[in-house]
């Protein structure tokens, strides 16, 4: 995800996230009395309509605590992740029937499934910063979403960060990283990832996550 890259306006990016942390008390609800700790920032890929401000289907958002572009491995060296036995940098384990791609053609660690349920503030290093809720799973194991103050999931979604989910496609012999087109990288801001032959895609939302609310 290599997000240090995407940051030719550093300063103003950190000055809207310490924005956000300022309004914390807005952005949380004052009478909910949220206190919220800053983190080293944290990375949810998340499925939903860009335009909704709520919704489920949680239970499908992973997390990575740490930014997996630097961990990961160059499409170009991926027989060197096979001959490894699969294990790439920081022990994280390649999945042939599951792996994950950015935006610049990094084969990335897995985000760890489900997000669990609490509040986060999150932002798209834009114009908005706010708090996610994660609830619960309900009886039917759903768990639902939201944002607050109105915002969308695209307002909070990190646009230079593209993430996919790559399966095998029912029938067909090989999803392999070996079958990306390397041309086809970096995907410019926004854009989708690209579609490998043999293997079914998601495409996830990136949103960075800089606190976590804590009891008072």
């Amino acid at each position: 995800m290599l997000v240090a890259k995407h940051r030719p306006h550093r300063l103003m990016s950190f000055l809207l996230v310490m924005l956000g942390l300022l309004l914390l008390p807005t952005l949380a609800q004052a009478e909910t009395k949220l206190k919220f700790k800053r983190i080293p920032t944290q990375f949810i890929a998340a499925l939903g309509d860009p335009a909704a401000a709520a919704g489920g289907g949680a239970q499908a958002w992973g997390l990575w605590r740490l930014d997996p572009g630097p961990r990961g491995v160059w499409l170009r060296h991926f027989e060197h992740l096979r001959s490894a036995g699969g294990f790439g940098p920081g022990g994280w384990q390649f999945d042939q029937e599951d792996w994950w791609l950015d935006e610049n053609g990094l084969i990335m660690e897995k985000p760890k499934f489900p997000v669990a349920p609490g509040k986060y503030l999150v932002t798209g290093e834009r114009e908005v910063t706010t708090v996610l809720t994660i609830h619960p799973k309900d009886g039917n194991g759903d768990q639902r979403w939201e944002l607050a103050n109105g915002a969308k999931l695209f307002d909070v979604t990190h646009l230079p960060c593209r993430s996919a989910r790559y399966s095998p496609v029912a029938g067909e012999n090989s999803c392999s990283p070996a079958n990306a087109r390397q041309t086809e990288f970096p995907v410019v801001p926004g854009g989708l990832m690209p579609v490998v032959k043999g293997c079914k895609k998601k495409d996830y939302a990136v949103l960075l996550v800089v606190g976590i609310a804590v009891d008072e």
